[in-house]
């Protein structure tokens, strides 16, 4: 990114959330850095959420000489969907888009699983445990009720109650994204996993992508596993930075 580009806006539903004038950028630079900082003080931003590469050492190290800590890093795998074929399917329960009722079951599911998750709001120790919590449940509910949060959400089934969901989202014409994912406690080990991540990505593919790609904090170890067993590579990771402004 150059650096006349500048991309920083306020968080309305973080701010919303937590009660405190928040900001994002997702592409910070040490390049941007202090336009960013610029701004954030003219609109009386509290917090600032920041997102670098990881690769971009000049940048992480700006930060962390204006105050910034490190919250954590997000690591992004990708799956060809061309060239690869896709593994098989074994799957003896149902699985199938969201219907209209069942977001309140997707938002048990999320508010089970994310409970003290560590991502970058659960480790910034200044913001309420409860409400860090409800933003993966909230993130899940909102998946299934808004086309802007996300294009589709698929459940999966097992003895006839929900097992776990995966978020869809296009992020480009030749690329999808599978955002947020969770599987019911009771139901890991059972495959339901597994068959989330195909079903995803024959939907990616569905819609033209040629790659699926999906985030998760580096530190979800099983996660990795199961994408990795089906094909997944990781791609690039981002550092997750907070800045307090009070």
């Amino acid at each position: 990114m150059s650096a006349e580009q500048l991309t920083v806006c306020l968080s309305a539903i973080d701010e919303q959330r937590f009660g405190i004038r928040t900001a994002r950028t997702s592409n910070m630079t040490a390049g941007v850095l202090f336009r960013v900082l610029d701004y954030c003080r003219a609109h009386d931003v509290v917090l600032l959420v920041a997102r670098c590469l990881s690769s971009d050492a000049e940048a992480a190290q700006a930060m962390e000489r204006e105050g910034f800590l490190l919250m954590d890093t997000l690591i992004h795998y990708t799956r060809d969907l061309t060239r690869q074929p896709l593994p098989p399917d074994t799957w003896h329960g149902e699985v199938r888009s969201v219907r209209p009722g069942e977001e309140h079951e997707v938002r048990r599911i999320a508010a089970k699983c994310f409970e003290g998750y560590l991502g970058h709001y659960h480790a910034d120790e200044r913001l309420d445990r409860t409400k860090c919590d409800e933003v993966y449940s909230s993130w899940a509910y909102r998946s299934c009720i808004s086309r802007e949060v996300a294009d589709d959400v698929l459940v999966a089934f097992l003895d006839g109650r929900m097992a776990g969901f995966l978020t869809l989202k296009m992020g480009t014409a030749d690329e999808g994204q599978g955002p947020l994912f969770a599987v019911d406690p009771r139901a890991r080990g059972s495959g339901a996993s597994t068959t989330l991540m195909i079903r995803g990505m024959k939907w990616c593919r569905s819609k033209g992508a040629a790659r699926m790609v999906i985030p998760t904090q580096i530190t979800n170890i099983a996660s990795q596993r199961v994408w990795s067993r089906l094909g997944f590579e990781p791609a690039y990771a981002e550092y997750t930075f907070h800045k307090w402004f009070d």
